[in-house]
């Protein structure tokens, strides 16, 4: 055993309690406060985002309806009669795909959760550095600014998807969301950039260098392996982004041709040549891909956390989570063209590309097979957070199954860009993404806010939200075989499309009370802040270093010395133990009647370290 895995005296409380309401709320570098700032705004956002889906299945739902009111509310977007417009439409498929992958599921999930957790499990005061983990969320909330006037400006939003693909997106002249709106968005994502940056480098300082005594890095929740891994994958990804974006606004705005060649505008060739549209695509999915698992990933550790926890059984596998999750890392990078099969790149290449895309999916059935392992007959406790996380696990499987039908590029050429690609990545990344944060807010509420939130309300917003899920992207899977498109206006133009007008509309009403639901979600959230009964300060009897602070911890986390860990974070239902859980805080001196032959022999170590520490 190396010294690092020991227990020293720890240093005591460092800073004061921030005592004005702008440096206690606002201007924070309490990363606790500033978990709290990326979640509440990245909820907003997940409104908006949700709303502008709500308007595209109305379309796709019930194209000849007409709402007068949504011209009052929605003004240019709209028709007179309250219908949405081509360009309406199209603006809000774009602004839908940016804002719930980036600014929900990416900056609200890695950003609450990270900022919330990678101090208080590792036992550290704090983020690194506080000033930069306040920069990083105030250039967030510049982003959502940015991206928010995107809906105000009178060209409107980008009309060419998330991915912004030029030529479109790089000629003001082509439509009216490739001029001003179309700059915003670059520079929103600018600053969503510079964000993530600063987040990712703080996470991976902070669990490096900051970690208590005897935390060594076997000794991790998975939670931060997962978090670790997230800020490793941005900080290598984000910057490539930002090269095709800043490559991107220069074509817009500048006159260059680095995407643009041999372009035709209204029966007029434009001077531009030389560039390749193609260049982009790499540039952008080289980002594209990592981003899945930028999602995914923090959503996979919270669920590993609450699995365990309410299993009250030792994660399976804990080593083969980790290089699964290792693996992840690495292969994320070298399968970005599964996406550019339809480009026309060499058939070998695609090989490869389709090689590397099926192993991928080794490691993460590897992290599903293993939470089922814990999963069974482990005493089971369904809480809501519980209950997410096997929905979590549910759509591992559902969604990563057609993930490898998309993979195999023969298949892909027949369905890109097709219904079924949309099942697909709204159930394996959106929909389980979105289910471990939903998991990680009902299994950590009482540690940001002191109280419970109602278990009753949040077992009706899981089953409301679960079941509504595959309803509506279940029957997709069906419309992409059959050849719909995604992001057409209607369906009712062609004879092919329009006899499944009835499962549209089956799929916007699932998606209308699929949403519904989540303002249970919301008044449960709300209501529970100030009340629900006050938590116990650990609720859940769970191993991690979190719980064995305050209810509420106090800025700095523990009020006096840092606490000392002894053992790795999963040893529930140990035979022999009288509880079903044993905190990492617990010296194995402490623990004779469960401990193994290994940990046995640790118990000297402890008694000689306590001398040393005694002495000093």
């Amino acid at each position: 055993m190396t010294t690092d895995q020991l227990p020293v005296t720890a240093p005591t409380a460092t800073g004061h309690e921030p005592t004005s309401c702008w440096t206690r709320y606002v201007f924070s570098t309490d990363h606790k406060t500033i978990a709290k700032q990326f979640l509440l705004t990245g909820m907003a956002w997940a409104v908006i985002g949700g709303g502008a889906s709500m308007l595209i299945r109305l379309q796709l739902g019930f194209p000849s309806l007409h709402l007068p009111i949504l011209h009052a509310l929605l003004g240019r977007y709209t028709s007179e009669s309250g219908q949405l417009t081509p360009d309406g439409y199209l603006g809000l498929v774009s602004m839908h795909g940016a804002i719930m992958m980036f600014f929900v599921l990416t900056a609200g999930l890695s950003g609450t959760f990270s900022n919330l957790l990678i101090p208080l499990q590792i036992g550290a005061r704090d983020m690194a550095s506080g000033f930069i983990n306040r920069l990083s969320y105030w250039f967030f909330f510049a982003a959502s600014a940015v991206m928010f006037s995107v809906f105000l400006v009178e060209t409107g939003p980008p009309e060419g998807g998330w991915t912004v693909y030029p030529p479109l997106s790089a000629l003001p002249q082509a439509s009216g969301g490739s001029g001003l709106g179309m700059v915003l968005y670059l520079l929103a994502f600018a600053f969503f950039v510079v964000s993530t940056l600063l987040g990712g480098i703080n996470y991976i300082a902070t669990v490096i260098n900051y970690r208590t005594r005897g935390m060594s890095m076997s000794r991790l929740p998975l939670t931060v392996w997962a978090f670790l891994f997230t800020a490793i994958i941005a900080t290598m990804a984000f910057p490539v982004l930002l090269s095709a974006f800043l490559l991107l606004f220069f074509d817009n705005s500048m006159g260059t041709s680095f995407f643009l060649s041999e372009i035709y505008v209204g029966g007029q060739a434009l001077p531009e040549t030389g560039g390749s549209p193609i260049l982009y695509q790499h540039l952008f999915w080289f980002l594209g891909h990592p981003e899945v698992y930028i999602i995914f990933l923090p959503a996979l550790g919270i669920a590993s956390e609450v699995i365990a926890t309410n299993a009250r059984k030792p994660i399976f596998g804990y080593r083969a989570m980790i290089l699964s999750m290792g693996a992840i890392v690495f292969l994320s990078f070298v399968v970005w063209a599964h996406h550019m099969f339809v480009s026309g790149m060499n058939p070998f290449l695609g090989s490869i590309f389709m090689f590397l895309t099926l192993v991928i999916a080794v490691p993460s059935v590897v992290k599903g097979f293993n939470y089922i392992t814990t999963l069974w007959r482990g005493n089971i406790r369904f809480t809501p957070a519980m209950l997410f996380a096997i929905g979590l696990i549910s759509f591992l499987f559902t969604g990563g199954v057609t993930g490898i039908v998309l993979g195999n590029s023969v298949l892909d050429i027949q369905l890109h860009d097709t219904y079924f690609v949309v099942a697909h990545f709204h159930l394996i990344m959106g929909s389980a993404s979105f289910f471990g944060t939903m998991a990680g807010i009902y299994h950590w509420y009482p540690k940001m806010f002191g109280r419970m939130m109602s278990a009753k309300w949040g077992y009706v917003h899981f089953w409301l939200t679960f079941v509504g899920v595959y309803l509506v992207f279940f029957p997709m899977h069906y419309l992409g075989i059959a050849g719909f498109p995604r992001r057409y206006y209607a369906f009712t133009s062609y004879d092919f499309t329009h006899a499944f007008a009835d499962m549209n509309a089956f799929i916007s009403l699932a998606a209308f009370v699929t949403f519904g639901a989540q303002f249970i979600f919301l008044v449960n959230f709300s209501w529970s802040m100030f009340r629900v009964k006050r938590a116990p300060q650990n609720p859940w009897h769970s191993n991690t270093l979190e719980w064995t602070t305050l209810i509420v911890p106090p800025h700095g986390n523990w009020p006096g010395e840092l606490p000392l860990v002894y053992r790795w974070p999963y040893d529930y239902s140990k035979p022999g133990a009288p509880d079903d859980f044993i905190p990492q805080t617990v010296p194995y001196a402490l623990t004779p009647e469960s401990n193994l032959p290994h940990e046995q022999a640790l118990v000297s170590a402890e008694r000689e370290l306590s001398l040393v520490q005694n002495r000093a």
